[in-house]
């Protein structure tokens, strides 16, 4: 690697020859002279050499101001070496003067004192310009994260770092490549951050009697836990032993069989059969996330693998309501919907098609993002700008609703379960085969509704005997207004919510009654599996 200091004297330039100093060349035609520029002394065979120590630098065999007098600097504009003149003993810089063991000046030597003047370099090769903060650190850093975590499988992971890094050349990776870049030592942060997540998603294949679909996943662990969507795995609840075909980033295709699902939530987890070494995703905590944060979806719409897309966060503890055949049915904590009204959210299937008899609807806390989100991207992966996941994609909204039975394609608006509802969900699904979740034990309705309505909110409609909404106090005509101190707008927001949490779980809850603003703690029940 060459030193980046420029102490050539004025006038003796030579960084123009970038063919010879790309290559390494020396170029020696005796043809060549310059008047103004005294050849280099090369010494005599047999003649002794020293070999310079590495931590102490070379000392100049005269002083500078000899130097200077035995090798004038030519005339500004005549660097262009002339016939006969001798070429430098190094592409980077300028020919040592006639006797000098070793180059001359600061870069070589300890720099001239008072006593001794000095040559002068002009101003562009001695005025230093402020350099502007780059990103390149944080981008090589993930992309070096990328190959040892990855273990290379992506943009040829190690080399791009290396290149970032200034190494030298990297070792070819096996397998087919799944991140192209064409140019390592130029890539923004989402190549660094796809590098990193590509080999953490898989592409999920269902396939039922008379029906199939695909999807995407998350790897889990190395061993080959994946975390994906309920309706992938059961083609939105038409069979319970769907044939499960993944392929991972780099090729290799598994059979797998199902841990468990949760249909409250839309999640499941299945298990690569004779996994090994795959790239777990790192989990990042979702309820830092901020309005305008990155964002990078990576997953397999329309069936095409280690598809790349980006954005923001555009909303946060956003609820939708999605119509699920698998979907359990309980009889409270219910919202009741205006007649005629059709909910725009629908799972985003992959060569599949969503049931249009589904009668039940979920619930679900999602984080909303511009990324591009299509049919197939259920179950991938959102992350952030380091590569972390933060939700798992889930729906997309239609513009026209989901009457017409057809798909509709990304409109800006994609949802994803928030990684922190992901991870615990996702842990005892492995961990017991199913999750829980709270029940509040209270048929609500949005408030906004309600004649007379002041506020928006989720109006208690009945408050169930025995349950834990009337064990805190709540009762008929209450408005919830939060909920651990999130906005609850209507009846959604708070099922949304109360469902997010694992049964037995406490909660605050803020309410309206009578005019007032009143809060109780609620010891959250269980929501029947059934």
């Amino acid at each position: 690697m060459s030193d980046t200091t420029d102490n050539r004297p004025e006038g003796n330039d030579n960084s123009h020859n970038t063919e010879s100093a790309a290559h390494g060349a020396i170029p020696t035609s005796p043809q060549q002279s310059d008047s103004s520029t005294p050849t280099a002394s090369a010494p005599h065979e047999g003649a002794a050499t020293s070999t310079p120590r590495a931590d102490v630098p070379p000392m100049p065999t005269r002083s500078p101001a000899a130097a200077a007098a035995a090798w004038p600097a030519p005339v500004a504009g005549t660097n262009v070496p002339q016939q006969g003149a001798a070429q430098p003993a190094h592409p980077g810089y300028a020919s040592a003067p006639s006797g000098a063991t070793s180059p001359t000046g600061h870069a070589f030597g300890p720099a001239a004192t008072s006593a001794h003047p000095t040559l002068t370099l002009p101003d562009s090769a001695s005025s230093t310009k402020p350099r502007k903060k780059s990103a390149t650190p944080r981008i090589a850093a993930l992309l070096v994260a990328a190959a040892l975590v990855g273990g290379g499988a992506g943009l040829g992971g190690t080399y791009a770092g290396l290149s970032l890094w200034g190494g030298s050349n990297a070792s070819s990776v096996a397998g087919p490549s799944t991140v192209t870049v064409n140019n390592p030592q130029d890539v923004n942060a989402t190549a660094a951050v796809a590098s990193k997540v590509v080999p953490s998603v898989v592409t999920i294949s269902a396939t039922g009697t008379n029906s199939g679909g695909t999807g995407s996943g998350v790897v889990l662990s190395s061993d080959g836990y994946v975390l994906t969507n309920t309706h992938v795995v059961t083609l939105d609840g038409q069979t319970g032993n769907a044939k499960i075909s993944v392929t991972t980033s780099d090729g290799k295709v598994y059979a797998a069989t199902l841990v468990g699902t949760d249909p409250t939530y839309d999640l499941a987890v299945i298990k690569l059969d004779n996994a090994s070494g795959l790239t777990p995703i790192e989990w990042a905590d979702s309820s830092k996330l901020n309005v305008g944060d990155a964002t990078v979806a990576v997953g397999a719409p329309l069936d095409l693998p280690n598809t790349v897309t980006t954005g923001i966060v555009s909303a946060l503890n956003r609820s939708i309501q999605v119509a699920s055949s698998a979907a359990p049915s309980d009889g409270s904590d219910e919202q009741q919907s205006e007649p005629g009204q059709e909910s725009p959210f629908r799972f985003d299937f992959g060569q599949g098609q969503q049931s249009q008899t589904a009668s039940e609807t979920i619930k679900i806390a999602v984080i909303q993002t511009d990324a591009a989100i299509n049919p197939g991207n259920s179950g991938g992966a959102l992350v952030d700008d380091e590569g972390k996941l933060i939700g798992i994609n889930v729906a997309i909204a239609s513009a026209g609703g989901s009457s017409s039975g057809g798909q509709s394609g990304n409109i800006g608006v994609g949802f994803s379960i928030p990684s922190d509802i992901a991870k615990r969900i996702s842990t005892e699904i492995i961990d017991n085969g199913a999750a829980t979740h709270g029940l509040l034990g209270a048929s609500v309705q949005d408030a906004a509704s309600q004649q007379g309505a002041t506020t928006t909110g989720a109006y208690v409609a009945e408050a169930v005997s025995g349950g834990a909404a009337q064990a805190a106090g709540l009762q008929k005509g209450d408005v919830i207004t939060q909920f651990n101190g999130i906005p609850v707008t209507n009846s959604i927001d708070l099922t949304a919510q109360v469902r997010a949490l694992a049964a037995g779980a406490k909660a605050e809850v803020t309410f309206l009654r009578n005019g007032q603003t009143k809060t109780a703690e609620v010891t959250l029940g269980s929501m029947p599996t059934n």
